[in-house]
C-alpha cells in the first residue's frame, strides 16, 4: 500500500503557493526543503540536493545554450532586425487574404527559428499583422488566434529552449530532439494554413500590391535565413553542439547589427542585461524543480503518480494517454518549464518501460515521447486562463481586441494542436524520420 499522504500534501502546497503568486523557484525549493524535514528522509538529503544541484544544473555544459540564445534572440528584436525582415516577408506574401494569412505564419516561423522567444514572437505579430489581417476582412477572434498561434511556433521549432530543457532532463541528444522537432513544426504550419484558406474562403479581392525590390529583399531577409540556417544545420548535421551552435548564432545576430547599422553598445547592453535576468529565472526554477523531484521521489511521490496513471489501464498506449491529458490539463495553470522540471523525472521512466508496437525503443523512444510532449506543452501557451501568449497579445493589441475574442480565436487552433498530436503518436516516423537513430 503506497503511503500517499505526505506527496499529496506536498503537490497540494506546492500548487497552491504558485497560485498564490509566490517565486516559483522559491515555492519548489521550501517544499522540499519542508518535506524534508516532515518526513523521515534524513537530514544528510540536503547534501544530496546539493551534489544534485551542482550535477544536473550548475555543472551541466549543455545548459550554456539557454542564455546565447536568448541573447541572440534579443539581440534580433531589440535592434530591428527582425521586424526589418518580417515587414519584407509581409510585403512579399501579403496580396490577396489567404496570402495575408500565409504570410503571418511565415512570420511566425523566422521568428520562431531566430529567436524562439514567444512574447517577442507574438508582440511584434500583434503590431505588424493585426491591422492588416483586419484590413482584409479577417474578424477580430480569427486574427487573434493566427497571431497567438504562430508566434507561439518559437517555443517547438528550433533552436527552442523548450528542447533543450526536455533533452535535458529527458537525457537524449539535443541535435535529435531539434530534427524530431522539423516535421511537427511544419505539420502544425500546414494545418495553420489549410484553416486559413478555409477561413479566407469568401474574403473580397484584395488590390495588387506595389511591388518589392528583388534585391531588398534579398537584403532584408537574406542575412536572418543564413543565420538560422548556419545555426541549426550545424546541430543537425552534428557540425557543432548546441552550445557551440548557439555561439555562433549569437555572434551571427551581432554581425546582422553591424550590416543593417544598428549596432550600439547601449542595444548589446540592454540585450545582455534582460539575457541575465531570463536565464536566472529559468536557472532559479531549474535548481528548485531539481530539490523538489529528488525528495518528492525521496517521500514515495513517483510510485504514486505511476499507481494513479496505472489505474487508469496498464496498456502503453493508454498509459500515453493519460500522461498527455494531465499535462494537457496541467498547462491551463502552469508554464511549461514547471511541468518538465516537474513532471519529466517522473512520466520518462514510466514511458521509457513501455512497448508500443511501433518499433521504437531506448533513446529513439524518449525522442518520440519528447517531441510528444513539447507539442503538448506548446498548446499550453494557448489555453486560458494562464496562457502567456493571451497575456502577451492582450498587451500588445491593446483596446483592438478583448479578452472573449482572444479566447474565441484560439479555440480552433487548439484543435488543430491536438489533432496533430495524434497524428504523431499514430505516425512516429513524422518525428523520427529525421533523427540519427
Amino acid at each position: 500500500m503506497i503511503d500517499s499522504f505526505l506527496p499529496l500534501a506536498m503537490a497540494g502546497l506546492t500548487l497552491t503557493a504558485i497560485f498564490a503568486g509566490y517565486r516559483v523557484g522559491m515555492v519548489l525549493a521550501g517544499s522540499a526543503a519542508l518535506f524534508i524535514l516532515l518526513s523521515d528522509l534524513p537530514i544528510a538529503y540536503f547534501n544530496l540536493l546539493i551534489s544534485r544541484i551542482y550535477a544536473n544544473v550548475l555543472s551541466n555544459w549543455l545548459l550554456v545554450a539557454v542564455p546565447m540564445f536568448i541573447f541572440m534572440g534579443l539581440i534580433l528584436e531589440i535592434s530591428g532586425a527582425a521586424e526589418r525582415s518580417l515587414k519584407a516577408a509581409q510585403r512579399a506574401l501579403g496580396g490577396s487574404a489567404a496570402g495575408m494569412g500565409f504570410s503571418v505564419l511565415v512570420i511566425g516561423v523566422l521568428l520562431a527559428a531566430s529567436s524562439g522567444i514567444v512574447g517577442a514572437s507574438v508582440v511584434l505579430l500583434a503590431l505588424l499583422a493585426l491591422p492588416r489581417l483586419e484590413e482584409v476582412g479577417y474578424d477580430k477572434p480569427t486574427s487573434a488566434g493566427l497571431i497567438a498561434a504562430s508566434g507561439t511556433l518559437a517555443i517547438l521549432i528550433p533552436p527552442s529552449v523548450m528542447l533543450i530543457v526536455l533533452g535535458d532532463q529527458l537525457q537524449t541528444p539535443v541535435p535529435d530532439m531539434f530534427a524530431g522537432a522539423i516535421g511537427p513544426g511544419l505539420l502544425l504550419v500546414l494545418a495553420y494554413g489549410a484553416y486559413i484558406i478555409w477561413r479566407a474562403r469568401g474574403l473580397p479581392a484584395q488590390p495588387r500590391q506595389t511591388r518589392i525590390s528583388l534585391l531588398r529583399l534579398i537584403f532584408d531577409l537574406a542575412p536572418l535565413l543564413g543565420l538560422v540556417i548556419s545555426v541549426l544545420g550545424s546541430i543537425v548535421a552534428g557540425l557543432a553542439t548546441p552550445t557551440e551552435a548557439s555561439g555562433l548564432g549569437a555572434f551571427g545576430a551581432v554581425l546582422i547589427t553591424v550590416l543593417y547599422r544598428k549596432f550600439s553598445f547601449a542595444m548589446l547592453m540592454e540585450a545582455a542585461s534582460r539575457t541575465v535576468t531570463t536565464t536566472s529565472v529559468v536557472l532559479f526554477v531549474m535548481i528548485g524543480a531539481t530539490c523538489f523531484s529528488a525528495v518528492f521521489k525521496g517521500i514515495g511521490g513517483d510510485d504514486l503518480v505511476e499507481a494513479g496513471i496505472t489505474a487508469f489501464g496498464t496498456g502503453p498506449y493508454t498509459v500515453l494517454a493519460v500522461v498527455m491529458a494531465a499535462i494537457f490539463l496541467l498547462g491551463f495553470v502552469l508554464d511549461w518549464l514547471e511541468i518538465t522540471l516537474i513532471l519529466m523525472p517522473i512520466f520518462a521512466p514510466i514511458v521509457a518501460g513501455l512497448d508500443f508496437g511501433n518499433g521504437l525503443t531506448g533513446d529513439t523512444l524518449l525522442i518520440w515521447f519528447g517531441i510528444l510532449v513539447a507539442v503538448n506543452l506548446q498548446t499550453s501557451f494557448l489555453t486560458p486562463p494562464f496562457g502567456f501568449s493571451l497575456f502577451y497579445l492582450r498587451g500588445a493589441a491593446g483596446e483592438a481586441l478583448t479578452t472573449p475574442q482572444i479566447y474565441r480565436g484560439v479555440l480552433p487552433f487548439i484543435a488543430l494542436q491536438v489533432l496533430v498530436l495524434v497524428l504523431l503518436i499514430l505516425f512516429p516516423g513524422l518525428i523520427t524520420g529525421l533523427t540519427s537513430y
